[in-house]
Formats: structure tokens, sequence, C-alpha cells
């Protein structure tokens, strides 16, 4: 038998960062979700514009581009900001923003385009964090005991 010599006051920093990680963990979801629901949201405003953008890359099939860009962005995005299947969806927005990267902005010699190429990379690299750690203790799939 062995008798422990830790007090409440020893276990309270491993409280306080666990509530720290828990609260980091919300706001880079929320912060990461909004770029999605908020572009995803844009898209459904303009259609027309969106689908036209499609086609000017070359991309073939652009209205099922167009529907599979919505939902990945306004659906994913929501269960990001939510924390649902957290993982998983951090995964597949991690794949969309990368592709994104490649085909909408692959022209780095112009400055604007170069921007949002490092952009959607530096928000991948956010995503698959989210994906290794998961969604933190203020989410849907803590809830449902997921980690």
């Amino acid at each position: 038998m062995s008798i422990s010599n830790t007090t409440a006051s020893d276990e309270l920093p491993s409280v306080r960062a666990a509530g720290v990680q828990s609260s980091l963990a919300l706001l880079a979801r929320v912060l990461l979700s909004l770029i999605f629901i908020l572009s995803g949201f844009s898209k459904i405003a303009d259609p027309a514009g969106t689908i036209a953008y499609i086609q000017m890359v070359g991309l073939p099939f652009p209205a099922l581009a167009y529907a599979g860009a919505v939902v990945t962005e306004v659906i994913g995005g929501i269960a990001l900001l939510v924390g649902f299947q957290t993982r998983l969806v951090a995964l597949g927005v991690a794949g969309f923003s990368l592709v994104t990267a490649l085909v909408f902005h692959s022209q780095l010699s112009d400055l604007n385009q170069f921007i949002h190429f490092f952009k959607n990379v530096a928000m991948t690299g956010g995503l698959l964090q989210i994906a290794a750690f998961g969604a933190g203790a203020f989410s849907v799939d803590s809830r449902l005991g997921e980690r």
C-alpha cells in the first residue's frame, strides 16, 4: 500500500492546464471554422459567379464542384465549430484546403495568389493539429464520450 503525498494544491496546475488546453482547442476550432462558414455562405449568395470561377480554372463538372465546396465549407465548418466528428471533419477540410490551394491559387508569381496559397497551407496545418489532438473538452465529441 502506498501513501500519496499529493495535495489538492499540487493538482491545481494540471487542472488549470487542462482548462487552458480545452479553451485553446475551442478557440482554434472557432477561428478556423469561421473562414469556411463565411466562404460557404458567400458561395451560396453567388452561385453563378462561383461556378464561373470553377469553370475558369478548368475543373470538370463545375456545378458538382460548387455543390461539394458549399457542403464542405458550410457543413464541415459548422461541424468543426461545434466539435462534431472533429478529427474526421478536420482531415476532410484539410484535404479540401490543400486541393483548393493547388487548383485555385497556384500562380505564385501573383502576390495575391501567393498569399492565398500559403493561407490555405497554414489552415491545412492548423486543421491537421486538430485532427491529431481532437476537439477538446468543449465539444460535441467530448459530450458523446469520443476522443
